[in-house]
């Protein structure tokens, strides 16, 4: 019993922070870039390796830009493929490709980004990644949001392209509650999330920072881990744009094994937050789920416990339905939503593994074993 009152306190915390992130998610103005050319050079960085499947669709999608062809350029740098990525590169002559000849490192794709911002001629960076598909309007909204907010770090919205499979509407429920959180976190200030595959920050801000710098040994991190240090340098000056004109789509992972290293790989970086605001969330929602966890596996024991873990699931399902909703309606993706209380098992014990994995496992990314 003591387990289970402990659970359904973690239960009423959760239910105010979620609670908190909806709020936020209700703040964000929705932004449209309007007619005007904000006139920025940009420089889109994208780091691959082994993308010959997709870096093509990546390409078609950046060479029919409604921004003009003279505002921006491509940098495409290859980590050492051993497929024909870079062969296809060849086929877009708007695109530079740069090869990346470094090996015994633990994170390549960092490398990568700060090799590509060193050949870059652009004052805006925008990353994304190389199995990911851009709207036309992508970097005209960016560039246009810039103007508008001068934001030196802007994190933008990214949505999983999915196939009818148990795992791929699984992560896209998944990825929409990261996204929403995102959001909502940034708005707040609460503390600092975004993802790669959508990025935007000023060449000069990098550098500020000093780039990667104390972060370079870090398997993951590209992404929130620099976020976090421009953050803490110039607080205030970060934003996230709600525009649908911008919307990445990127692909959802094949196989479990894929799932759970790519994860384990987001997971790894959260020893390496300095903001205790992100650390106690973290931490609120590892313990939650691995209390419910526990809580079912004594249930095997003690049965009334299984009516107790059924009560909490229940609650937890509402007041996240409560916040994924709108989150789910601004990326047209409410069809999922018929799943989420089938998904509520899987969840828990996937957010158990992961996060115990990310911790104290290495994992595999892109044919390499990383810690």
């Amino acid at each position: 019993m003591i387990l289970l009152y402990i659970i359904a306190g973690l239960l009423i915390i959760y239910s105010i922070l979620i609670l908190y992130y909806r709020a936020g998610w209700y703040e964000l103005p929705a932004f449209n870039p309007g007619q005007e050319i904000a006139g920025i050079k940009i420089s889109v960085i994208i780091p691959a390796r082994n993308e010959a499947g997709n870096i093509g669709q990546l390409f078609a999608s950046i060479q029919a830009q409604s921004y003009p062809a003279h505002l921006f350029e491509v940098i495409v740098v290859d980590d050492n493929s051993t497929d024909n990525t870079v062969e296809i590169t060849k086929e877009f002559p708007f695109v530079k490709t740069i090869q990346l000849r470094i090996d015994n490192i633990n994170s390549y794709k960092k490398k990568a980004i700060e090799t590509g911002i060193a050949a870059a001629k652009g004052e805006l960076i925008v990353t994304t990644d190389a199995d990911c598909i851009v709207p036309v309007h992508w970097l005209k909204t960016i560039a246009a949001f810039k103007k508008e907010t001068n934001a030196y770090f802007i994190a933008a919205p990214v949505v999983i392209d999915f196939k009818n499979s148990f795992l791929q509407i699984f992560q896209a429920l998944d990825f929409l509650v990261l996204q929403g959180i995102t959001a909502a976190s940034v708005q707040k200030s609460i503390h600092n999330m975004c993802n790669g595959a959508n990025l935007a920050y000023e060449r000069k801000t990098f550098y500020d920072v000093s780039g990667f710098g104390g972060i370079d040994t870090i398997a993951s991190g590209d992404d929130m881990l620099l976020m976090q240090k421009i953050s803490r340098r110039f607080p205030g000056k970060l934003s996230y744009m709600l525009a649908k004109d911008a919307i990445v789509i990127t692909q959802a992972a094949k196989t479990w094994k894929e799932f759970f290293n790519q994860r384990i790989r987001w997971a790894s970086k959260a020893t390496h937050y300095n903001d205790i605001k992100i650390l106690s969330a973290l931490l609120l929602v590892y313990f939650f789920n691995l209390g419910l966890f526990v809580l079912f596996i004594a249930g095997f024991w003690f049965h009334y416990l299984w009516l107790g873990f059924a009560c909490i699931v229940f609650a937890k399902t509402i007041i996240e339905f409560v916040f994924i909703y709108p989150v789910a309606n601004f990326f047209e993706k409410t069809s999922l939503l018929k799943w989420f209380l089938l998904f509520q098992p899987v969840h828990i014990l996937y957010t158990v593994i992961a996060g115990g994995l990310g911790h104290f496992g290495s994992f595999e990314w892109k044919g390499r074993r990383v810690k």
